[in-house]
């Protein structure tokens, strides 16, 4: 008997620094999701917005930790609809920030935080890197994150199959003019490993850019279930997870991998 699992990306455009009214604004467009999602993806930095040179003089005020005062919102909104939520914020630890997802589980309980390992270049002068890759239990399956630029990297998302991620969720901000790597990156990364990819990304504008919208979910063949333009809103599929295996039989790539032939450079030329 095949499983099957209803998910949604949500696509919200925000205000900079407005933490009160950005996350009023998810928690209408989570409120405007259809019935039977079981697990629901926010954008990167939804609750403040992406905009580094206006974040940066804020960081403190903005930060703030996992568990901490946007999580316990959502946490309310997961109780009462019996929803998985992923969404990303500016975390703060002690004196460091990160750049970072939370995941919530149906009960409301916070069942794992992903700290963005790869920082874009700007972000690094604002977030620590996180140093793991690593799988959560989520609703009753196993799923992983990779946020916005981590799109690039496909040694994570292989690591996060190789570990069992049956979908990958994609909190991102990507400006117009990058469409077509959001595009070709989330069919690559979901057919490469042959697993699910939610893209849930960021729309309207900062004041200095645009982002794209373009939320999309993929099947492990790379085909897309669902697509949306730059309208807010939501993006649903309803995911059958054993085609996953039904794929893997198929074409055994990770079963046949040979990491010993393979060598990253720490140094690019």
């Amino acid at each position: 008997m095949s499983k099957t699992l209803t998910v949604a990306g949500v696509q919200m455009a925000c205000s900079v620094g407005e933490k009160e009214e950005n996350v009023s604004h998810a928690l209408e467009l989570l409120d405007g999701l259809p019935g039977g999602v079981e697990i629901a993806c926010l954008a990167e930095l939804f609750n403040t917005g992406y905009h580094l040179g206006r974040l940066a003089p804020k960081l403190a005020e903005l930060a703030e930790p996992i568990p901490g005062p946007t999580t316990e919102c959502l946490a309310e909104v997961a109780r009462a609809r019996g929803m998985g939520i992923i969404g990303g914020i500016i975390e703060r630890a002690g004196d460091v920030f990160y750049d970072s997802a939370f995941l919530i589980d149906r009960d409301g309980h916070i069942v794992g935080v992903h700290r963005k390992a790869h920082l874009y270049p700007p972000e690094r002068s604002h977030f620590q890197p996180g140093d793991s890759i690593e799988t959560f239990s989520l609703c009753g399956i196993t799923v992983g994150v990779a946020i916005c630029f981590e799109h690039a990297f496909p040694p994570i998302f292989t690591t996060l199959a190789l570990k069992g991620a049956q979908v990958v969720f994609i909190p991102s901000a990507v400006p117009v003019g990058y469409e077509y790597l959001l595009d070709l990156r989330t069919r690559a990364r979901a057919q490469d490993n042959q697993l699910f990819v939610v893209a849930a990304n960021l729309t309207g504008g900062n004041g200095e850019v645009q982002f794209c919208g373009r939320s999309q979910i993929v099947s492990p063949k790379g085909e897309v279930l669902a697509k949306t333009g730059r309208e807010e809103g939501a993006v649903v599929a309803q995911l059958d997870l054993s085609l996953i295996e039904r794929e893997r039989r198929q074409e055994p790539v990770l079963s046949l991998l040979r990491p010993e032939l393979y060598v990253y450079c720490k140094e690019v030329r």
